[in-house]
């Protein structure tokens, strides 16, 4: 019998486009946002589960079927069937962090299948970025046909990326910001996780400046409409509406809402001015898998993360 493709994909929108659109093989649906809450290299491990599920009870009051998780991981272990993984993640941090687990999982289960890396992002005459659900049928098939063929050393680096997620010293990224692979959006993702942590001067993170500018720059009539912006114009973020609807909820200290639509307030000028440091203020305590977001600043200067003061000891 003929072996065949096992996919794994970023989630069930790109499940059922594949399906429907009759690409063959099996395929794992990848359910993780791994790009927040703590996480643990071992993603086999009892400790990984029960720290991913209470992060999202206790961050979000989601459940997470771990049943449904574990199913889908076990794929992996009939591996006899097939003759390649293909990987369908997309150009932004959501994802590459998924990624990096998943290449890591793959290897942690010492599977020797080659792998290959469909990735969307640009595309011909399109100003704007694309996901892979977004791309037309036709679009998909030149994505697929020109899939990366990952090396080892590709595997290697996103195994040593993911390490160091799980690690406590995120300024070990930065050489690998310049550093080339076949992962064509990984510098660009990882310069963004580590603009993620409030910057030394405003106490704001990237995104979180970003939604205090589409204040600054919008009429907004409400909260909703704000967070199809923020959507809209992440950048290399790729956060979905449960991620941004909470940044949006912890920036409420910067704006007023009324009737007539959301305004920023004195604090809201204050910040994108950088008047003020307002870490405390904002006293988000995401972390990142290893590391906690408040005991790290972004110092643009010197283009590094340095410890927050209180914590610097």
């Amino acid at each position: 019998m003929d072996r065949k493709q096992l996919h794994i994909t970023n989630g069930d929108v790109l499940t059922n486009y594949l399906n429907d659109s009759g690409y063959k093989g099996d395929i794992i649906t990848w359910h993780e946002m791994l790009c927040e809450g703590p996480t643990l290299v071992n993603i086999l491990s009892d400790d990984f589960f029960k720290v991913r599920a209470d992060f999202f009870s206790e961050t979000y009051n989601v459940y997470l079927d771990i049943d449904a998780y574990k199913s889908e991981i076990k794929k992996l272990d009939n591996i006899e069937d097939y003759s390649e993984i293909v990987l369908w993640f997309e150009y932004d941090l959501f994802c590459h962090i998924n990624l990096m687990a998943v290449i890591s999982l793959i290897k942690q289960k010492k599977i020797k299948l080659p792998i290959s890396l469909v990735c969307s992002g640009r595309v011909s005459h399109s100003k704007n970025l694309k996901g892979l659900s977004e791309l037309s049928s036709e679009e998909l098939t030149v994505h697929y046909t020109n899939r990366a063929k990952l090396n080892q050393d590709d595997i290697e680096l996103a195994e040593t990326l993911w390490q160091i997620y799980n690690g406590k010293d995120h300024n070990l990224f930065k050489p690998f910001i310049v550093q080339s692979s076949s992962f064509d959006y990984m510098s660009n993702c990882l310069k963004a996780h580590l603009k993620r942590f409030p910057d030394s001067k405003s106490g704001l993170s990237t995104i979180e400046n970003n939604i205090l500018e589409i204040l600054d720059k919008n009429i907004i009539k409400s909260k909703h409409h704000l967070l199809g912006y923020a959507l809209n114009y992440q950048g290399f973020y790729g956060f979905g509406d449960m991620q941004l609807g909470r940044i949006i909820d912890q920036l409420s200290i910067f704006y007023t809402e009324d009737e007539s639509g959301i305004q920023l307030n004195r604090k809201g000028y204050e910040a994108l001015l950088g008047q003020h440091n307002f870490a405390s203020e904002i006293n988000d305590t995401t972390v990142f898998g290893g590391v906690k977001k408040p005991d790290f600043q972004f110092n643009k200067q010197e283009n590094k993360l340095v410890k927050t003061v209180i914590n610097a000891h």
